[in-house]
């Protein structure tokens, strides 16, 4: 073969790279690209290189090509270009964690877009202006930066970078306590990435923010829509979509509460496979996940893999480890496993704190330390408090988290004219929020409260919905100690009676007539009247009103 054969095949084949980076055919553009010689490519085809690296989860390649892409541009005084090539740079590597590399990529995206006239690519300066300023808590510059970052992006006419400024001036609201405001800016990114207005890469990386956001924000509803919303989106797109994982998780912590948990372990699979090895602290979070479905299925061995890969990974395992040495009957183990990520974590706020004190109150409640609960819970109830007031609404899920506790601490001092009316809130709003499994173990508090009030027919029924419930999710051990429990309240029923026999006793105490009594259970007369002699017989009484009186006495009407 001839050099000038040689010559046609690679523009022949640089000619059909092209093709599929227009078409954005990533896994094709990929493999073109990669059987070239990189002496033949220019800037921008590194540059696309490179987008092809990355969209088909080959970071390093893709940080390699872009400094290629960089190198170019920077030869050539292509300032912009070589500014903006510097600036992904410095993002990549920030991602990756190496803080140093990335911190001198951002000098020198600045050096090359310095006393260029207004660009695009000055959106991206203003964008780390604005999260700098943020984590400075000067508000005020940073929601100046933000803005001023809107403003170059409406007079360049880019609809990607001004969707992301309104991601920025969200984060930078919400960080001031002024949460409501700042979520129904995100919710216009969001909608401007689902109504199709972004390029794929922008699509994506305002879906993830916003989902991030959302569960930040402690907003499980928000981020089941925009979970849904994402995933519809990613589905549509190629399968070399590196979005998946990323949208993903979050995917799968709102599949993990809602119940939904054979679903939830699946995508977490998925998404380690797609976040593995170069996203490790976002797929840290899915393992995580998987822990928490493993120990409450009652898989304990499993479960602490799981929290061992998840420290491996970077991320700390608790509150679930430290609430596995309780399962595994170690109860001293877990409070002490626990106090660090409460020490570290004591600024914290959100959804990470309300989980750690939620735990400590577990913890502490089976080792009898019922103050140090108490302080646990009022710690709780003050932070849901405090985001209800920073956000002008109410976090239904912190609040969900805080009756729940203060109920059970409650209970656990025996104040029952306290317990009852929070667990009943609790599980009102656990109910509200589709949240299963907290739901359930509510009930169960909630049964032990009404059986210690003597409503023995409550505490069955939410035992009954309890078990029902846990067996549905696959929470073995939780439906084992239900149905041990709600056994136990049948056989203490006073005379034996069932709890249809019971009913009927209720209403014929209540003064109904057989017909009455029929038509409120939707049964027969006939019906009624059988359960009424087995009454008789039970309680060795003859007459409906030594029936009425014999259920006054036991507490049944």
């Amino acid at each position: 073969m001839t050099e000038r054969t040689i010559d046609r095949a690679a523009a022949d084949t640089l000619r059909q790279a092209r093709d599929a980076v227009a078409r954005e055919a990533w896994a094709e553009a990929y493999r073109l690209l990669d059987c070239l010689d990189p002496a033949c490519l220019t800037p921008d085809d590194c540059a696309a290189f490179a987008d092809a690296a990355w969209w088909t989860s080959r970071i390093e390649e893709s940080i390699i090509q872009r400094m290629r892409a960089h190198s170019g541009y920077a030869a050539r005084d292509a300032a912009r270009e070589a500014g903006h090539m510097a600036w992904l740079l410095f993002y990549e590597h920030q991602l990756a964690g190496r803080t140093a590399v990335a911190a001198a990529w951002l000098r020198r995206a600045r050096r090359h877009l310095h006393g260029e006239p207004e660009c695009v690519e000055q959106c991206y300066l203003a964008w780390i202006d604005t999260e700098d300023a943020q984590r400075r808590g000067a508000f005020d510059e940073a929601m100046a930066a933000a803005r001023h970052m809107a403003g170059i992006a409406r007079r360049c006419d880019s609809p990607d970078l001004l969707a992301m400024s309104l991601q920025a001036q969200s984060g930078v609201l919400v960080a001031q306590g002024r949460v409501g405001a700042g979520l129904d800016l995100l919710d216009d990114a969001m909608c401007s990435a689902m109504a199709g207005e972004l390029s794929s890469f922008f699509t994506g990386w305002v879906y993830c923010l916003g989902l991030q956001q959302s569960m930040a924000c402690v907003d499980l509803e928000r981020a089941a829509e925009w979970s849904d919303a994402a995933m519809s989106w990613c589905a549509a797109m190629p399968a070399e979509n590196n979005f998946r994982g990323l949208c993903r998780v979050h995917r799968v912590e709102v599949l993990e509460l809602r119940g939904s948990w054979a679903e939830a372990l699946s995508e977490a699979e998925r998404t380690c496979q797609e976040l593995l090895p170069y996203e490790r602290r976002m797929a840290a979070e899915a393992v995580y996940l998987v822990g928490q479905i493993r120990r409450r299925r009652g898989e304990l061995a499993a479960a602490e893999e799981s929290y061992d890969r998840t420290h491996e990974l970077g991320r700390d395992p608790q509150p679930g480890l430290a609430l596995l040495r309780l399962a595994q009957g170690k109860a001293d183990a877990s409070a002490t496993a626990l106090q660090p990520a409460l020490a570290t974590g004591a600024e914290a706020g959100g959804l990470q704190r309300c989980r750690l004190l939620a735990a400590q109150v577990e913890v502490c409640l089976a080792l009898d330390r019922t103050a140090e609960a108490g302080r646990a819970a009022e710690e709780l109830r003050s932070l849901a408090l405090d985001w209800q007031r920073r956000c002008g609404s109410e976090a239904t899920l912190l609040h969900a988290s805080a009756a729940t506790a203060s109920g059970a601490v409650a209970f656990a001092a025996r104040d029952l004219d306290r317990a009852l009316p929070l667990l009943r809130r609790a599980l009102t709003l656990w109910l509200e929020l589709r949240v299963p499994y907290e739901a359930a173990q509510v009930r169960m508090t909630l049964a032990a409260a009404d059986r210690a009030a003597g409503d023995t027919e409550g505490a069955r029924m939410e035992l009954r919905a309890a078990e029902q419930t846990f067996r549905q999710l696959g929470a073995v051990p939780d439906a084992r100690r239900a149905a041990a429990l709600l056994a136990e309240v049948r056989r203490r029923q006073p005379g034996g009676l069932t709890e249809r026999e019971i009913q009927v006793l209720r209403l014929v105490a209540a003064g109904r007539t057989n017909r009455a009594v029929a038509a409120e259970l939707v049964i027969s007369e006939h019906t009624v009247a059988r359960h009424l002699n087995n009454i008789f017989a039970k309680l060795d009484v003859s007459s409906r009103a030594a029936a009425t009186a014999y259920a006054y006495r036991h507490g049944l009407a």
